[in-house]
């Protein structure tokens, strides 16, 4: 497992990273998820506009092992979705905190963002897995 765990960044205990930009939130998938999943060859997201709620599913990252949930770790409506995440999996691969992000929500309750993990929390749960 890589140390790479940028410290700018949320984390919930599903693996999940959260970059808060004023009111949107950029998501993405960790280092120790994509290590954990193997080669990803799928990524499934939802469409721009839709609406989530705190620990939604709101899509797929399917590997050659398994299949895994992304879990929303805020509530709000989808901006954005990474086309190139969809068109190019093996990018979560390559760059998980980087060009793989895979949606841009605005936050429809920004105090949420309080319940999330900082980077040394994250580092300590991961210790215990």
């Amino acid at each position: 497992m890589s140390n790479s765990i940028p410290s700018e960044l949320k984390y919930t205990k599903d693996h999940e990273w959260t970059k808060i930009e004023g009111d949107v939130a950029v998501i993405g998938i960790t280092d120790f998820a994509q290590s954990a999943l193997g080669d990803i060859v799928f990524v499934e997201l939802p469409e721009a506009g839709k609406t989530l709620s705190h620990h939604q599913a709101f899509g797929v990252v399917e590997s050659i092992k398994s299949v895994s949930d992304l879990y929303s770790p805020l509530a709000g409506t989808v901006l954005e979705v990474n086309k190139d995440v969809i068109n190019s999996p093996e990018l979560c691969n390559a760059e998980p905190y980087g060009n793989a992000w895979m949606i841009k929500i605005k936050l429809s309750n920004p105090a949420e963002v309080n319940a999330l993990l900082s980077a040394s929390d994250y580092q300590n749960f991961l210790s215990t897995l």
